[in-house]
This record gives C-alpha cells, structure tokens and sequence, in this order.
C-alpha cells in the first residue's frame, strides 16, 4: 500500500468512523452487560420481567443514547476540525491572493490528511508561480522600457534637430536613423519571437536546405562589421547538402549569435563552426575572449541577462539576443549551450536533431 493509501482523508474518516462504531457498540454491549450485573446482584428488584422497561431501564438507555452522543458529536468536531484547517487555510490565502497578496501561503500542520495536504501543496505552488509571473511582468516592463528609450530618445532628438535646421540634412545622418529605426524593428521581431515561444505558437516551416549556404549568407551580411571591429572570421563547417531545419530561423539565431559576439567579445580570431553528428546539428560561435563571467553563469540564455553592464550600453542590443538563440533551439526540438575554450574564449552553440532523410 501506498504511503498515500496510508494516510488519506478517506482512510482517516474511515477509521474515524470505525473507531466510533465500535465505541458505540461497546458501551451498548458492555454497559448492558455491567448495568444488568449490578443490578440482578444487587437490586433484583429493580428490573422488569415484562418486556416493557421500567423507569430505571429507561434512565440507563437515555444515558447510554447521550453517551453515545456526546462521543459521536466529540468523534465528528475533532475530524471535522481536522479537515476544516486546511480547508480553511486554503480559502482564507484564496481570499488574499484575489485581493492582490500574492505572497500568501496556506498552512497544513497534519500530514497525514493526504489530499488536504495536497490541496495546500498545490495551492501554495500555484501562488508562488502566480508571485514569480508577476514579478517576471515587472521585470520585462522595466527592461523593455528601458531598451526602448534609447533609440527613441535618440531618433526625437535627430528628428527634431533637422525640423529646427539643427542638423543638416545628409545621407551619414539618414543612415544613423535607420540603424536606430533598423534596432527598433530588431527589438520588435525578437519580443514577438518570446511571445511566440511562450504561447506555443512558434511555428517553424522546416525543410531540407543548405545550411553551408545560409550561414556563408548571414556571414556576407554582417563581415565588413566584424572586420570594422578587428574580428578575423573563418568559417568551419562539415555539412551535407540538405539539413532539416526551418532555415530563416536558423539564419535569425545566428544573427544573433553574431550581435552577440559583436557586442560582447574582445577583438580578433572569430570562428563559426557547424557539424552534423549523430543525427543532430551543430551550429556554434566561438570568440577568443575574454570569456563567460561567471555571474551569467546558468543565466547566458534568459532574456536581458547581461555581463559588464556598462559595456552592454555602450555597446547596444536588446539583451535578447541568446534568449532568442534558445527559443529558435527549442522549437526545433534542441538545446542550446556554452563552454570554455583553453584559448580563454568562449563557444555558444545550438543544436537540433535532424531527420534522416534530410540528412
């Protein structure tokens, strides 16, 4: 038997009510039993020879009956107060949290009330994810707000320089617009991506395509970047012709591995490897440092995570960028990771099992 079997609230009123039983049937069976021995020793007199009792046999059945009484009612207060507590706790904490305490707990001082016991377990994970939501919710307000002041308050300013014939209207000024405008819709795409994910409704359209070809295409796009940042890149890849994979998302995560090394890593040797292995592919950056800081560490691939925050904002980006990578990697059914490498860089990497067919 299971130790739920054990100590549930239907054994505990079973036995409860067994228990209440037998008292009762005792002091029926055995207090006949002494009332009729005392008196047929003592007091034969006192006892009726006709089938209809006399006063005294009716005093001891109206005793016996309040006895019985008096332990059937004590028997169902202390189970009903037994299980009421917890009950009690329950709705009392409900009350609160629909009042907006979220940090209130229900309390169960009897274990062996099996389901009661967890009602209040349930109840009291319920309300600790309720508290963590709502905390997420003011985190992510904060922290998107703060993304968006930025290039906003920026692209105010610029476009209210050239109304006021503050700056002189020139291609140099134009472009640096439509990078703010072009971080803006970065942003944009990569909440919509998260909430996507969130909601399950991240739909991939995945089908065989030429990885190599895709990442030498991301690559061209944001080279002369990394070489204006004194990044030397290589590329490393061992692929077949066709990998399962929806390949806009893949191009998006490694877009973003790259914003993220741009943003973050020092200057020089840039690789980007990609393998197939086993049924799974393997797409990874590695920088050469200066390294993971080990406050990020379980923490690399959560939304506006970041290291060095003063270098974050000198540097830019949305703090989505591996949270992004991670989302992409679990709709592919994968996982992403990091590790150290001996040169005291780093590689960040996402991988997804692939198909045979398209392998």
């Amino acid at each position: 038997m299971s130790s739920d079997a054990r100590s549930g609230l239907k054994r505990q009123i079973v036995l409860a009510m067994a228990a209440l039983a037998l008292a009762v049937i005792l002091l029926s069976v055995l207090g006949s039993y002494a009332f009729y021995a005392f008196f047929m020793t003592y007091s034969p007199s006192s006892i009726s020879d006709s089938w209809l009792p006399n006063d005294v046999e009716i005093a001891w059945m109206l005793a016996t009956t309040a006895a019985a009484l008096a332990i059937a009612i004590l028997a169902a207060t202390r189970l009903s107060r037994r299980i009421l507590r917890p009950l009690n706790s329950v709705a009392e904490s409900l009350r609160e949290v629909a009042e907006g305490n979220l940090q209130a707990r229900a309390a169960s001082d009897d274990p062996s009330l099996g389901e009661a016991s967890r009602l209040v377990g349930d109840f009291n994970t319920m309300a600790e994810r309720l508290q963590t939501m709502a905390e997420e919710r003011r985190f992510w307000s904060a922290a998107i707000a703060h993304e968006l002041r930025t290039p906003v308050t920026v692209l105010r300013g610029r476009m209210q320089g050239l109304t006021e014939g503050v700056f002189t209207p020139e291609p140099q000024l134009f472009e640096s617009l439509l990078r703010q405008v072009e971080g803006l819709n970065r942003l944009i795409e990569d909440l919509r991506v998260l909430s996507l994910t969130d909601s399950g409704h991240l739909d991939l359209q995945r089908t065989p395509a030429d990885l190599g070809a895709e990442i030498a295409a991301v690559v061209h796009a944001v080279d002369a970047r990394l070489a204006a940042r004194g990044f030397t890149l290589a590329l490393d890849l061992e692929l077949p012709t066709a990998v399962d994979c929806d390949p806009v998302r893949i191009r998006q995560a490694l877009m973003a591995l790259l914003e993220n090394t741009l943003m973050h890593a020092d200057p020089g040797p840039l690789r980007v490897q990609a393998r197939l292995h086993e049924g799974w592919a393997t797409l990874a950056v590695e920088d050469g440092g200066p390294g993971i800081p080990p406050e990020l560490d379980g923490q690399l691939f959560e939304a506006f995570r970041r290291g060095e925050p003063s270098r974050s904002r000198r540097s830019g980006g949305s703090g989505l960028g591996l949270a992004i990578v991670k989302a992409i990697a679990e709709a592919h059914g994968g996982r992403v990771g990091s590790q150290a490498l001996p040169s005291g860089g780093s590689s960040v990497w996402l991988s997804w099992p692939v198909s045979a067919r398209a392998a």
